[in-house]
């Protein structure tokens, strides 16, 4: 009786956890600062997003930005590092991150700025030191690996009928670890125009594919510098219909592919998840919001690993995020990545235990022939104290640079 009741409790124990879905292709899209209602509700102004993809893969419910503004939230997706008021001001001045010498216990570099040293371990560096690839594809930024010259103005904080590219939408220019050399992040941080040929084969689809829309296309600004395009949710909705198609038919996304679709910050609103810790150079992440985080934006999920039309109320932020992918390709958390107790995605939303086998598809080649036809058209001492100090001062600078109307450049 007792054997009997033994073998009855083992049996009746929860399953072990399912081991991760060998994922070789990450695709990340982020758009811009909106609120979750406004993105997922049911009068949506993006029903491609709200509907269409949400029923391809998993809703999100209850992701988070990190910060306010933005750069903050687009660092700590490749970085794990915490805002500080320079990033939280969006950097204005293309300037180093100082004195960034040590981490502290958890892996948070202390002091100010925003091109951060080399010693500051990225997901970049993790990928290329495992033999992986990595690259980041920018709408409109024409020039590869295009950012400010070293103190320098930032002239990409204003759209212009000409480019709408947004440097501060750009994590990997804020690292030395990439821009330092010149030839190798020319290779790497690429216009958006790239990315159709490189979808053409699995084997020149990098392993981590990272793609920001420019300032009209990411919903970042509702009237656009340049007048023939569309802004807010339905630039956002045009962007994912031109191009989620193309990465969902490429063979690299089909063999063993995830897409990720989701949001810097929210609009407005400073809620924090996942027992979020400020670090130690801003007090407040929120930054001018006022808050521990970056609000509720909502994320979506798709992949053949994930069960089409999933809804998931699991707390996620962007160090979540991180830790996902790090997970999936198998290296160490970094900064904030690796705080205890983080839940980075697993069973719950890779829950299709058995993938669909590959659909037949033309693939997407050089020339821009996919499925559906042609590839769409592209444009070109304690830093606590001290960031205290300066706080109100940065976020004065900067105001509220997530103005959604952009005016030409003078």
């Amino acid at each position: 009786m007792c054997v009997a009741a033994i073998v009855t409790a083992f049996a009746a124990g929860p399953a072990p956890a399912r081991a991760l879905p060998a994922v070789k292709h990450v695709f990340v899209i982020v758009l811009e600062n909106k609120n979750y209602d406004s993105s997922f509700g049911p009068s949506s102004a993006a029903p491609y997003l709200s509907k269409d993809l949400v029923a391809k893969g998993q809703l999100l419910t209850q992701y988070f930005g990190i910060g306010h503004l933005s750069l903050d939230n687009y660092i700590a997706m490749v970085s794990g590092q915490a805002p500080n008021v320079i990033t939280q001001s969006d950097c204005q001045v293309f300037q180093d991150f100082l004195p960034g010498v040590v981490p502290d216990a958890n892996g948070q570099f202390v002091g100010q700025g925003c091109v951060y040293p080399t010693a500051v371990p990225t997901l970049m560096s993790q990928l290329e030191a495992k033999g992986l690839t990595w690259k980041g594809y920018m709408e409109d930024m024409g020039t590869p690996c295009n950012h400010p010259a070293a103190n320098a103005q930032d002239t990409t904080q204003t759209a212009s009928a000409q480019s709408q590219y947004a440097a501060r939408h750009n994590p990997f220019v804020y690292f030395h670890g990439v821009i330092d050399d010149d030839a190798a992040c020319k290779s790497k941080v690429r216009d958006l125009g790239d990315l159709g040929a490189d979808l053409a084969t699995a084997a020149t689809t990098p392993n981590f594919t990272f793609i920001t829309p420019d300032l009209c296309h990411d919903g970042h600004d509702a009237t656009c510098a340049n007048p023939a395009q569309k802004g807010g949710l339905p630039g956002e909705d045009e962007f994912l219909q031109q191009w989620v198609p193309a990465i969902l038919a490429s063979p690299a996304y089909q063999q063993d592919g995830v897409l990720v679709i989701t949001y810097d910050e929210s609009e407005s609103g400073a809620e924090a998840c996942c027992n979020e810790q400020a670090g130690p150079n801003s007090p407040v992440p929120g930054g001018p919001d006022n808050g521990p985080g970056g609000g509720r934006t909502g994320t979506v999920v798709i992949s053949p690993f994930v069960q089409p039309g999933s809804v998931n109320d699991t707390p996620y932020n962007h160090y979540s995020l991180l830790r996902s992918v790090e997970d999936l390709f198998g290296l160490e958390h970094i900064g904030f990545a690796g705080a205890d107790g983080l839940a980075p995605f697993g069973n719950d939303v890779f829950n299709r235990t058995t993938a669909p086998a590959p659909a037949p598809s033309p693939g997407v080649g050089a020339a821009g022939a996919g499925r559906g036809g042609a590839l769409p058209p592209t444009g070109g001492g304690t830093a606590a104290a001290g960031a205290a100090a300066v706080l109100v001062a940065g976020w004065l600078l900067v105001g509220r640079t997530r103005q959604r109307v952009s005016s030409p450049t003078p």
